[in-house]
């Protein structure tokens, strides 16, 4: 496999930036994604302090001490800055706000005159409003560890779209389907804004510090069914498409830049897509699919990310064991990164994160 041949201020030792260059290490380094949450209950008490949780996203004082508690606490090999995907519609000037027990809710973009109003990508009061994220990040590149990789994310041009199209997330993302097939040209536009906006967001994150960046398409498995045209089908139309374009405008402000993908619900197939037609440097893999089949079907030096399921995180016990043993057989020998195959839940208890990460560490 590659080897990084990184350079000052602790990068040779950053071991994901090691396996995103192609790195295979034993054991391979870990993080969780949503690893600062409410799981831990220093995570609830600044939450508390914050008030509300777009308060906590924007402040920098608490954004920086959140997301430096998990690494605190675990000693995780990488870190991500704490914000949400909603910041980027919210910074375009539509309505975000996060109902508690409920989640987040936005004023639904139901039309033309909806997308006109909201902000052009190049108005700089899109980025004025980001400031506090690229803060974040700054601080955080300051006050974390030498050898902790710093992670910047955002989410994918279709996820976005389908909240500020349907005001909340739905099984079916049903409001976001129908727009897509009665007004094709409304979600393209919407779709280009979104790919603009946050490739130079992307940017000016790794420019703050960030030493890579994750794009979360966390409603890919939603896409099959819709319209494409071009010869393409859906996940390449309205996905893999869009987040190539970012990935490309990424690299050109920012040579060698390093993207995770995670496109959730894309199954075996589109798994095994995601490099190749995105560009990405690594597939972040969800809990359902098969990962050891997923290896098989990926050239050796693709790198891997995930895809421990939640629910057996939470259950904890030899169950836990037997599955972080089977995520490290899958990925022996192969550039991979230990993660979940989702988010970490509120219910999980705190022992059993110790539990996996003294199974993985110790084998």
């Amino acid at each position: 496999m590659a080897q990084t041949n990184t350079a000052g201020d602790g990068q040779a030792e950053r071991k994901v930036l090691r396996v995103l260059a192609g790195e295979a290490l034993s054991p391979p380094p870990a993080w969780m994604m949503r690893q600062a949450g409410r799981y831990l209950p220093e995570y609830r008490a600044t939450r508390a302090e914050a008030g509300s949780f777009l308060d906590l996203c924007y402040s920098p004082d608490f954004a920086v001490e959140v997301t430096l508690q998990p690494i605190r606490r675990f000693g995780f090999e990488a870190s991500i800055l704490f914000s949400d995907i909603l910041v980027v519609p919210h910074a375009l000037g539509q309505d975000v706000r996060f109902v508690e027990g409920e989640g987040p809710r936005l004023d639904p973009l139901h039309g033309r005159a909806a997308f006109e109003r909201l902000r052009a990508a190049d108005d700089p009061a899109v980025f004025a409003h980001l400031e506090p994220v690229f803060e974040t990040v700054r601080r955080l590149r300051r006050d974390l560890p030498a050898e902790t990789t710093l992670l910047g994310f955002c989410g994918a041009p279709w996820t976005v779209a389908s909240y500020m199209i349907g005001g909340r997330g739905t099984p079916d993302l049903a409001p976001a389907r129908a727009l897509a097939e009665s007004d094709t040209a409304l979600v393209d536009a919407l779709i280009d804004r979104l790919v603009a906006v946050q490739t130079e967001y992307l940017v000016r994150q790794l420019r703050a510090g960030a030493d890579a960046v994750q794009i979360f398409e966390s409603h890919a498995g939603t896409l099959p069914g819709l319209p494409a045209g071009d010869g393409a089908d859906a996940l390449a139309r309205w996905s893999f498409r869009p987040i190539a374009r970012m990935i490309q405008g990424i690299r050109a402000a920012v040579p060698g830049a390093k993207v995770i993908v995670f496109a959730r619900g894309s199954g075996l197939d589109g798994h095994a897509r995601v490099v190749p037609e995105t560009g990405a440097d690594a597939v972040g893999v969800d809990w359902a699919v098969d990962l050891a089949a997923l290896r098989e079907r990926l050239p050796a030096s693709t790198v891997t990310q995930g895809n421990l399921h939640p629910d057996t995180l939470i259950e904890g016990g030899p169950a836990l064991d037997a599955a972080v043993d089977a995520v490290l057989a899958a990925t022996r020998g192969l550039p991979h990164i230990f993660n979940l195959g989702h988010g970490i839940t509120p219910q999980t208890p705190v022992e059993n994160v110790e539990r996996m990460l003294a199974r993985l560490r110790g084998a």
